[in-house]
């Protein structure tokens, strides 16, 4: 098995493993405007990153709405992960093939179609005024509001097929057992079935929340200008700025934020299952 796995586990170390240590080395140099930078070994972008408020502000925010997404994603997936966990017959692979379609399209495609969707003249505004509700169209683009509604629309799909793996292998007669001494469905959801798929709901989470604190292509398209995130921030360091020690520190800031809190969070998570 060991000999199995060996070859792809070099794989993934030279494309993926060989880049960020190489990026990690950046971090340490100085950056120079003329050779773009210099060789050196100084905690000096790391210390510039954490101290500018600026880029404390673009942190917080980035792990703000992080967490919002993964909670609305986690509370909007659940009914239909369920649905289609028991469901059975033809329908059931025609709708898990509907929930994975939209994971075939790219993130800067499905953020261009909430564009349209939210823009001035996009379909939200233009139903709202025909029906009269509205005589002037909303302010919903470039909003937070708009990163984060489209943002749970685009890892949606990761949340509701994780979950439905999980929910498909909690036996049916558990629920029934339940439901004949006398729980409610609300009591049996709450006291069987959601301790039971907690694994599930640790497993999605921890995906979206990884989409979400990276996420590039929503966050500039529909936040706009005023409306910053980590990952547009460490692409316009390395695009923009031209100053690549400053943004690899940056992307090293957001891969380490997201690993402690990934793991805090998976950690509570597991504590609660082996308590329950």
């Amino acid at each position: 098995m060991a000999k199995l796995v060996l070859p792809a586990g070099l794989l993934v170390l030279l494309l993926l493993g060989a880049p960020m240590l190489l990026m990690l080395r950046y971090s340490f140099n100085v950056f120079d405007p003329l050779y773009l930078m210099k060789t050196a070994f100084t905690l000096d972008n790391y210390a510039k990153a954490v101290a500018d408020p600026y880029y404390q502000k673009i942190l917080t925010t980035t792990i703000v709405v992080a967490l919002t997404c993964t909670i609305l994603t986690t509370f909007l997936a659940y009914g239909p992960a369920y649905l289609l966990a028991r469901m059975e017959g033809r329908w059931k692979s025609k709708l898990t093939i509907l929930t994975m379609f939209p994971l075939l399209v790219g993130g800067v495609v499905r953020s261009a179609g909430y564009l349209a969707l939210l823009s001035t003249d996009g379909l939200v505004n233009a139903s709202l005024r025909s029906l009269g509700i509205i005589s002037e169209p909303l302010q919903l683009l470039y909003t937070p509001g708009a990163v984060i509604f489209a943002t749970v629309g685009i890892v949606l799909p990761y949340m509701i097929l994780t979950l439905a793996s999980v929910i498909e292998s909690i036996p049916r007669q558990v629920e029934e057992a339940a439901a004949n001494l006398g729980a409610r469905p609300a009591r049996s959801f709450f006291r069987v079935l959601m301790p039971l798929s907690l694994p599930g709901v640790l497993a999605g989470a921890t995906l979206v929340f990884i989409l979400c604190m990276n996420a590039y292509a929503t966050p500039l398209l529909l936040g706009g200008p005023q409306f910053q995130m980590m990952a547009p921030a460490v692409y316009e360091q390395f695009a923009r700025a031209s100053n690549w020690p400053f943004g690899a520190a940056l992307a090293f800031i957001l891969l380490i934020v997201t690993v402690v809190l990934t793991s805090l969070g998976s950690s509570i998570i597991a504590k609660r299952y082996k308590a329950g």
